[in-house]
């Protein structure tokens, strides 16, 4: 089992900045990891993709954050990272973490509890 645990929401200015965690505890030594993936649901909506990042380092980002948001990731700590900057109100979400991993072959996926980014005008 992995657990991950996410941290660094709050509540900030427009305009301003985050930075989210997200640690991996567990058997995670035991999978091969595919990627990480940050995603947001704000009240009412369905929950987005806004970045992800594969084993090899590759990044995708949802448009509307592209140029704002980097993820990125620490594999000595098992951790991945959201910088969130120039923040806009519609940012406004509970973000998400999620790894991907292989477990004897199959695709398995984990996700973090979540943390509040309140963005005020």
């Amino acid at each position: 089992q992995v657990q991950l645990v996410e941290s660094g929401g709050g509540l900030v200015q427009a305009g301003g900045s985050l930075r989210l965690s997200c640690a991996a505890s567990g058997s995670i030594f035991s999978f091969n990891i595919m990627g990480w993936g940050w995603y947001r649901q704000a009240p009412g909506k369905q929950r987005e993709l806004v970045a992800t990042i594969t084993s090899g380092g590759s990044t995708n980002y949802l448009d509307s954050v592209k140029g704002r948001f980097t993820i990125s990731r620490d594999n000595a700590k098992n951790t991945v990272y959201l910088q969130l900057n120039s923040l806009k109100p519609d940012d406004t979400a509970v973000y998400y973490c999620n790894l991907a991993v292989l477990h004897r072959g199959a695709p398995v996926t984990y996700w973090g509890q979540g943390t509040q980014v309140t963005v005020s005008s």
